[in-house]
């Protein structure tokens, strides 16, 4: 299966290459990781679980690097092997160009399965694939970017809040005690 992707990352190109790179930042960026060690020299060392379909799985293997080019471009190469579930291997071309207001972070993916995994059909496989693929760079362009300011959420209304409940009573308890919204100030007799 291939995947191909394009984001934009808030960050020079130094900067994206240097986290494609770090070993905790791959490792927060993978979904369902649990371990990561190792270099880009001599490759890392991955500990992920996660579950496709009914098939859950501990994958352990490996990623190399190749092809780099700092901090223009980089192959990466992979293999895990999940026990009786089989096997993931793959790889990925990277280029990373700056752009205005950033760098472009573009990806080609190839990726094979094995044993119960490839059973699964390939409708799961390539859906999985891609929501994995998404993730992991959703995840690194947020680890990159740092956190965003999150827009404030407005309080919400008391009586909202007692409308949402399955009990009617606190509603009108509420009604009765602060009156209606919007009325001239007058309690309702209930």
């Amino acid at each position: 299966m291939q995947m191909n992707g394009t984001r934009t990352i808030a960050a020079d190109p130094q900067t994206v290459w240097n986290a494609i790179l770090d070993p905790e930042v791959l490792k927060a960026c993978v979904p369902g990781c649990t371990e990561m060690s190792g270099s880009p020299e001599d490759g890392f060392e991955a500990t992920v679980t996660q579950k496709v379909g009914p098939v859950k799985a501990t994958f352990k293997g490996g990623v190399e690097l190749s092809e780099m080019d700092p901090p223009n471009s980089l192959k990466i190469a992979g293999e895990g092997k999940g026990g009786a579930a089989g096997f993931a291997k793959g790889g990925a071309d990277v280029t990373m160009t700056e752009v205005e207001g950033g760098t472009e972070l573009t990806y080609h993916v190839e990726a094979k399965v094995g044993g119960k995994l490839a059973q699964l059909g390939s409708r799961i496989i390539d859906g999985f694939a891609k929501k994995m693929a998404d993730q992991f760079f959703e995840n690194f362009q947020n680890v990159v970017e740092g956190p965003k300011d999150p827009k404030p959420q407005p309080p919400t209304p008391r009586l909202a809040t007692a409308r949402r409940r399955k009990d009617g009573s606190a509603a009108a308890r509420l009604i009765h005690r602060h009156g209606l919204p919007g009325a001239s100030g007058a309690r309702p007799q209930l």
